[in-house]
């Protein structure tokens, strides 16, 4: 058999994802294994390794291919980052495909703290159980402790009418997380990104669209 038959499946375009992730997204948490250091991705580079290692020597060739082409588009060697659809396709695939995928945005969630309930409790019981939420406190219902600090946080950054403006403060995590994922994006820009995105998910979509 050899090389000559290559097992079906989109394994090389598995491998090219999986380089980009190994590249883009940061581990979460570390650990020790027998005194071996390790993090979560090392699960997803075991299953990686039996998809690899399935049919020799076919699969470990469309491995090395799929490698190979996440590590050419990621060192921009022939700036594929820079290459677009045409504005044909965009209106074809506006036109025909987006009805048959739907809605691409994501359903709205919760508030809520706690599950919703299976079942209709009585009054008596419902008008005494507490409410928790997750939502952030409307504007001028912070307590002070917090409102110094986020005037403390505008008096540095220059934003003492982010109020009116709209605009929010992001977090250290945030930029270090978006920093991590756009290396060539300078630091100013994503911090830009983040204050006009109501979250760090929109913020992606911004960035990726204006690059």
């Amino acid at each position: 058999m050899g090389i000559n038959q290559i097992p079906s499946g989109p394994s090389a375009l598995v491998f090219s994802i999986l380089y980009q992730w190994y590249r883009l997204t940061p581990p979460a948490y570390h650990f020790r294994i027998f005194g071996i250091a390790a993090s979560n991705k090392a699960f997803m580079y075991i299953l990686a390794s039996q998809l690899a290692l399935g049919h020799l020597p076919g699969s470990f060739a469309s491995t090395i291919v799929g490698l190979l082409t996440g590590f050419v588009y990621r060192s921009e060697l022939v700036d594929i980052k820079s290459w677009r659809l045409s504005p044909s396709v965009i209106r074809f695939s506006a036109r025909f495909l987006l009805p048959l995928v739907g809605s691409t945005r994501a359903p709205p969630r919760s508030t809520r703290a706690r599950p919703e309930p299976t079942r209709q409790t009585p009054s008596a019981e419902t008008g005494n159980e507490e409410v928790i939420t997750t939502a952030r406190p409307l504007a001028g219902t912070e307590e002070t402790g917090g409102s110094v600090v986020r005037e403390w946080v505008n008096e540095l950054t220059g934003r003492n009418e982010q109020g009116t403006t709209g605009v929010r403060v992001p977090s250290d995590a945030e930029i270090t997380h978006l920093t991590t994922m756009f290396p060539n994006v300078q630091r100013a820009v994503i911090v830009g990104a983040l204050q006009r995105s109501p979250n760090i998910e929109s913020a992606v979509e911004l960035l990726l669209t204006s690059s």
